[in-house]
């Protein structure tokens, strides 16, 4: 059986949550039995972009310093890292409180500068991922419970995808298309490349609706952990009351024969499951129901049955930063005006993940509300 704790916490007060951390992982052992006294630890919150912690965007300061301050009394040595998707690590860090944290506690930021070439083990033969994550002693994975425009739900598996190295990330988007179940292959690849050992997911406040840059904060009061990163993002999907059929990453897992996707086969610990489901929690606008289709009807239906960004002049800044992060280079600036190519498009939002004004909408067809309306 594969194990997630799961532990009720009611806010990011410093004094309660490291409390709260310990009681989490009594149920798996303690922090002892992940860290050694010597080893450098990895911890890898979603940085994913400059934003205030209280907009639920990225992994808790809070959250960040408490394992920090555990890690420490196993007498390891915390590092925190990760790969923004627009942005400087430094600013995003300091914009998220998370640089702050670091400093004050005396651990050590890492920059996600070099890649090191690593073969795959499934599609892809050949990844290359940050070199700080693969020549960690340890890694503990820190992940904000949120939703996710392309992938429904992202949680520990989707974050591992910020080993990746800056501007390479819309190349592999590029490489799976509209392919959900492909770039959740790919997700899977990466986490079976270096498996992280531990995972402490932040869903004290997740984001529902347009994760997982543009949803809404909404309070769950739940920390959760685990060794199988697909074991805790099962259990975290079944907490959201979202169905398997809308989560590539479980999909995929079951069908590559994954430890840790079967849900017959994961026990809970502490906060009992009943009481930590969430009712009516909202999902991403832009969930297509081509998604399972057989190929050849979904490419047919594509438009009638996909949503799509479009852009919002009155907000739009002509950054580029969406221009410059389209993974089939579907968007430009023509005369001061920002127009997407919708041939090329392949829906996967990172236009709308990355965009710091939120600048993008979602436009779903008739036939798709239509359909919404019945789910």
């Amino acid at each position: 059986m594969h194990l997630v704790a799961l532990e009720s916490a009611g806010g990011y007060e410093r004094s309660e949550l490291k409390l709260h951390m310990e009681r989490l992982l009594s149920h798996l052992g303690g922090i002892q039995s992940f860290v050694r006294p010597g080893e450098r630890v990895l911890l890898k919150p979603n940085l994913l972009s400059a934003k205030h912690p209280d907009a639920a965007v990225t992994t808790h300061p809070e959250v960040v310093r408490a394992v920090i301050e555990l890690v420490r009394d196993a007498g390891g040595i915390p590092l925190v890292g990760d790969s923004p998707g627009v942005g400087k690590l430094v600013k995003v860090a300091e914009t998220s409180g998370i640089l702050r944290v670091v400093k004050e506690s005396g651990a050590e930021l890492v920059e996600f500068r070099e890649a090191l070439e690593v073969s795959g083990k499934g599609v892809f033969k050949r990844f290359e991922l940050a070199k700080p994550y693969l020549e960690a002693d340890r890694v503990i994975n820190l992940p904000k419970l949120k939703t996710h425009e392309m992938m429904t739900m992202t949680c520990s598996v989707k974050k591992l995808f910020g080993a990746v190295v800056g501007m390479a990330k819309p190349a592999w988007h590029l490489k799976a298309g509209e392919d959900r179940l492909l770039f959740a292959e790919i997700l899977l690849d990466i986490y079976r490349l270096r498996k992280p050992d531990l995972n402490i997911v932040d869903a004290i406040v997740a984001m529902e609706g347009d994760g997982p840059s543009s949803g809404t904060p909404r309070p769950v009061g739940l920390l959760l952990a685990g060794v199988n990163p697909v074991a805790v993002d099962v259990i975290a999907g079944e907490i959201l009351g979202i169905p398997r059929s809308l989560l590539p990453v479980e999909r995929a897992a079951r069908d590559m024969g994954l430890e840790g996707s079967v849900r017959e086969r994961i026990s809970t610990l502490g906060c009992p499951l009943a009481e930590a489901r969430i009712e009516g929690f909202l999902l991403p606008r832009s969930s297509s129901v081509q998604f399972g289709l057989p190929g050849f009807l979904a490419g047919i239906l594509r438009n009638h049955l996909s949503a799509r960004p479009f852009p919002i002049p009155e907000k739009c800044t002509l950054c580029g930063i969406c221009r410059d992060a389209c993974p089939p280079s579907a968007m430009e600036i023509v005369n001061g005006v920002l127009r997407i190519d919708y041939r090329r498009c392949i829906r996967c939002f990172c236009c709308r993940e990355l965009c710091p004004e939120n600048a993008l909408g979602i436009w779903k067809p008739w036939l798709l509300e239509a359909i919404d309306k019945y789910k």
